[in-house]
């Protein structure tokens, strides 16, 4: 059972976490940037507070919340965006691609609504094997559009399999609005397959919380798949690569609006003042330790690129050839 100091310490720490890799970037100890969670973090901590250990996940380019919602080590979660040996990947994934099984974290992916077939497929797969297991599907209104999230949500809804499929509405595919990309409604999508769809507040742990609590009890009991749309707002850019080239597509007065319901302050305003400085501390702590961990750990050796190409263990033969 998820109490509020849970919630609000999975939304800090994802904050928490999210502006040391920002601070990283600049520093340039992270190559090729990331795409910011801040302001997002309730969906994460929320949706993942409804789950059970051996439940699964499949996470966006924007994934780092939904892998340390999930348990992910977060010495390890940074020194995968550092590209460095001891990352949950071994350096390879890096900021798109953080994935661990043993933690039910199927993978983050760097296609826009790629996530989804892989998570009905797991989903079949549990049905198939006689388990509760319940999956679920993370992703953006940008991927509203794309026809696999469609044909994911046919097939769901065709076999009846466990999975849950969040939309995490940000109000942006990148730069473009949801009103001029999107016709309709986004839960419409999922009623039109017959999935019990629903919209809820984005910027509350709790609210998802519990809206994810019935999703997940309606999949276990075999009622099949659900769609859960969380209005939510972006603080940040959607990719670090707005500090330089400063693109304008947000007024300030759109921003300001956007963040006056900051997550980290609806989830501490459930607490006593002490008890959340006692746990803003805690985390500072645990990220200076991670942050430390990520900056002291080994670059891969380049003699082991062609290893772990192959689930089999096969490795890639190196040399040219015809």
């Amino acid at each position: 059972m998820s109490t509020a100091a849970d919630l609000y310490r999975t939304v800090r720490l994802i904050r928490r976490f999210e502006e040391r890799a920002i601070e990283l970037v600049r520093t340039g100890e992270i190559v090729g940037g990331i795409h910011p969670y801040i302001g997002q973090e309730a969906i994460a901590a929320g949706v993942c507070a409804a789950l059970r250990a051996d439940d699964v996940i499949t996470s966006t380019h924007r994934g780092h919340g939904h892998v340390l919602a999930k348990g992910a080590d977060p010495a390890r979660m940074l020194a995968e965006l550092l590209g460095r040996s001891t990352g949950l990947n071994h350096g390879r994934g890096g900021s798109m691609h953080a994935a661990d099984f043993r933690l039910g974290i199927l993978g983050a992916n760097a296609i826009v609504g790629a996530n989804s077939p892989i998570a009905v497929g797991a989903a079949w797969a549990a049905k198939q094997a006689g388990s509760d297991r319940v999956t679920v599907s993370f992703f953006g209104d940008g991927a509203v559009s794309q026809g696999v999230l469609l044909e994911s949500m046919n097939l769901a809804a065709l076999w009846q399999v466990p999975v849950l499929f969040v939309c995490e509405n940000n109000g942006y595919a990148t730069t473009l609005t949801v009103a001029d990309a999107v016709a309709g409604t986004i839960t419409g999508r999922g009623a039109a397959f017959g999935i019990p769809s629903v919209t809820v507040d984005g910027m509350d742990p709790q609210t998802v919380l519990e809206a994810t609590r019935d999703a997940v009890d309606r999949a276990r009991s075999g009622g099949g798949p659900s769609l859960i749309e969380c209005l939510t707002y972006r603080f940040d850019a959607h990719h670090t690569w707005e500090y330089g080239v400063r693109v304008h597509y947000r007024d300030d007065d759109e921003v300001a609006h956007g963040r006056s319901r900051d997550p980290v302050d609806v989830a501490g305003e459930r607490l006593p003042a002490d008890r959340r400085a006692r746990i803003d501390a805690e985390l500072e702590d645990v990220l200076a330790d991670a942050v430390a961990f990520a900056l002291a750990s080994p670059h891969p050796d380049p003699v082991g690129a062609l290893d772990h190409l192959y689930a089999t263990g096969l490795r890639a033969r190196s040399g040219g050839g015809g």
